[in-house]
């Protein structure tokens, strides 16, 4: 009786462990064979499907490659591609992405954030959705543009609003360019993946609410992570890079009908790069022709950014940080700690403003306000300008506080360098080198009230016969412990036109 009693209550303990087990849904089971020749997505759905059917699980993608079509996430499902595990992007020819979507009234946005269906891994409208693992998503046939896809939104030059989508000239097309695209859904998490050769996107996230990205490895040709319209997001410990297109590029586009603005974002303990693709992965980290890679807000900024933080990252061949509103929205309320910057492209630091408003009915004026910099390093920081601040003339930027920062360029600005006058910005792209090169190596700020430079030292590899900063239209300057270094034969450590309420201390160099 004993030892009937004891079995009893083993197998009954063994039943309790197998209940409290979670559902784990094998995609092999549902006919995957992961040889990376047979396309294995309709099995992946199957899996997905009964895995919703069972009120949610684990989607199990054990190790194999496993060639892909596009491949439909549901709610409370939980994509674990565990290592070993490749979901591979088809190529194009197999047709096994989905159809572009339709997408009613007009266009404000690019058809990368129009269609999100002809992706690899997507969904839309969905509560908890996890994908995890140290498996690889590697894009294979995904493409990283499609002019068709901007011109199905009656998009013209990718600039310009032009018409309401055609859609009996042009209907819907199978053009897989995304590899995570996510639409409206809540309760995100991405994790531990690595995602290769990403497309147009690796990761693209629209409207989406309590969002966590996390160690996260990205080598990519274009974007690497957008964050778009979203709220409650934070990206930390992930590693990007994209020579091609920006590395982490928070936007606010107008992709859902509306102005949303994208908000409480924490970018925390990352790395950006610009080396050419497939070199971060292998380690060989070879830098790129002008890599792009850059952690940039904007810039598409119908709704704008507010109340977000952006603290220890480094920029590694790429350009540097980014602040841009130029669609008639709102960015502010930003804290940005902790940079470090080598073989930093164009610039190291750019905030800019500009009016070429790509939303409906604009009637407001592109703002920005309230900025705190601080603790920066960047080295090897190309001619064109190291610091740039340009808002509107009609609508300063407003509340810039630059702090602790150390920047060292590569100098060469010539004395006729020194004599340029910079053009507005205007209606144009936001884009430094759509400005060229400034009359200050160091900083350059303009139409800017209340800007405040604290212990700023900057330097530079080669002569520069510009001054260190040139300040125009500054309503309210304060600046304590500026420290340039001036090249020899009467080059001004600074200029200044039309600056009032100004405040020097301890800076001996501007005090002469």
């Amino acid at each position: 009786m004993k030892l009937t009693a004891l079995i009893l209550c083993v197998c009954g303990i063994l039943n309790a462990a197998e209940t409290s087990t979670p559902n784990y849904f094998n995609v092999r089971t549902y006919g995957a064979v992961g040889d990376g020749e047979n396309l294995d997505s309709p099995a992946i759905n199957k899996a997905i499907n009964a895995a919703a059917e069972a009120g949610g699980g684990t989607v199990l993608v054990p190790a194999g490659t496993y060639l892909s079509g596009s491949i439909h996430l549901q709610s409370n499902i939980h994509l674990l591609i565990d290592a070993g595990a490749t979901i591979l992007g088809a190529p194009q020819k197999l047709n096994a992405y989905d159809e572009t979507e339709v997408f009613s009234g007009v266009a404000y946005q690019d058809g990368g954030h129009t269609y999100f269906h002809n992706s690899l891994v997507w969904g839309e409208n969905l509560t908890n959705v996890f994908i995890t693992g140290h498996g690889v998503i590697n894009g294979g046939g995904l493409v990283s543009g499609a002019a068709i896809l901007d011109k199905m939104c009656g998009y013209k030059h990718f600039r310009t609003p032009n018409k309401n989508p055609d859609w009996k000239t042009n209907p819907p097309v199978r053009i897989g360019n995304k590899s995570i695209a996510l639409k409206l859904c809540r309760n995100v998490l991405i994790r531990d993946v690595t995602i290769v050769h990403g497309g147009h996107f690796a990761i693209l996230v629209t409207g989406c609410d309590n969002l966590t990205i996390d160690n996260v490895t990205i080598d990519t040709n274009r974007d690497g992570i957008d964050i778009d319209c979203c709220r409650n997001t934070m990206v930390s410990n992930c590693r990007v890079n994209s020579p091609g297109d920006d590395g982490i590029c928070p936007k606010s586009t107008y992709a859902l009908g509306e102005a949303r603005v994208t908000e409480n974002l924490n970018i925390v303990n990352c790395q950006v790069s610009g080396f050419i693709e497939g070199t971060l992965i292998d380690g060989t980290m070879k830098p790129a022709k002008h890599g792009n890679g850059r952690i940039k807000f904007g810039t598409e900024s119908s709704g704008g950014f507010r109340n977000c933080t952006v603290a220890n990252c480094t920029f590694r061949s790429c350009r540097g940080f980014a602040l841009e509103e130029v669609d008639g929205g709102i960015l502010e309320n930003i804290t940005v700690n902790n940079l470090t910057m080598t073989e930093v492209v164009d610039y190291a630091i750019y905030l800019t403003t500009g009016k070429r408003n790509r939303a409906p009915n604009v009637t407001t004026n592109s703002r920005m306000r309230n900025i705190l910099i601080s603790n920066v390093i960047a080295d090897g920081v190309g001619k064109l300008n190291g610091i740039q601040i340009m808002g509107l003339p009609e609508q300063p930027i407003e509340g810039v506080r630059l702090e602790n920062i150390r920047l060292i360029s590569q100098g060469g600005g010539t004395a006729e360098d020194a004599a340029i006058n910079p053009k507005e910005l205007g209606t144009g792209y936001p884009e430094p080198s759509k400005i060229g090169t400034l009359p200050a190596y160091g900083v350059y700020a303009r139409h800017v009230k209340g800007l405040e430079l604290a212990n700023i030292t900057v330097s530079f590899a080669a002569k520069d016969f510009r001054p260190a900063a040139s300040f125009a239209d500054i309503q309210g300057l304060e600046i304590d412990n500026f420290k340039p270094q001036v090249a020899e034969g009467g080059t001004a450590a600074v200029f200044a036109d039309n600056v009032t309420g100004i405040s020097i201390r301890n800076s001996p160099a501007l005090q002469k």
